[in-house]
């Protein structure tokens, strides 16, 4: 058992169903629509992410080899992913000009293809019992 990778899942679980209620309550009426169909992109792919968290959580031991490499491309691909898109979505709203960190969408989503292809291998690499 991992209990970082539940603290991480509980934590993107909880922000996204915040980031969630409160685009859909206070945002939906003033973002494009294109804006706020991005918004739901970055929440939906956040509440995939803690689910795959938990469930790593369970699945990996402590101290395993796996877990910090996979954790950390996991970590930081939403946080890049769908922080960023959050941030280019609401960008019309802000006096601050998100665009200058639009990189930072493909770079998350490599980080998470990655983490998934990783995790991919290693299950395929493990030996039945």
């Amino acid at each position: 058992m991992e209990r970082k990778y539940y603290i991480a899942g509980f934590i993107f679980g909880l922000l996204g169903i915040v980031i969630g209620a409160f685009g859909t309550h206070g945002l939906k009426p003033i973002l494009s629509p294109d804006s706020f169909i991005s918004l739901e992109t970055g929440i939906k792919y956040q509440i995939y992410h803690s689910i795959l968290l938990l469930i790593l959580g369970v699945i990996i031991t402590t101290g395993h080899q796996l877990s910090k490499g996979i954790f950390y491309l996991l970590i930081f691909g939403v946080i890049l992913f769908s922080g960023s898109i959050y941030l280019l979505a609401t960008n019309d709203l802000t006096s601050i000009d998100f665009k200058v960190i639009a990189l930072a969408t493909p770079l998350g989503g490599s980080l998470l293809i990655i983490g998934w292809a990783w995790l991919l291998v290693h299950f395929i690499k493990l030996k039945k019992k």
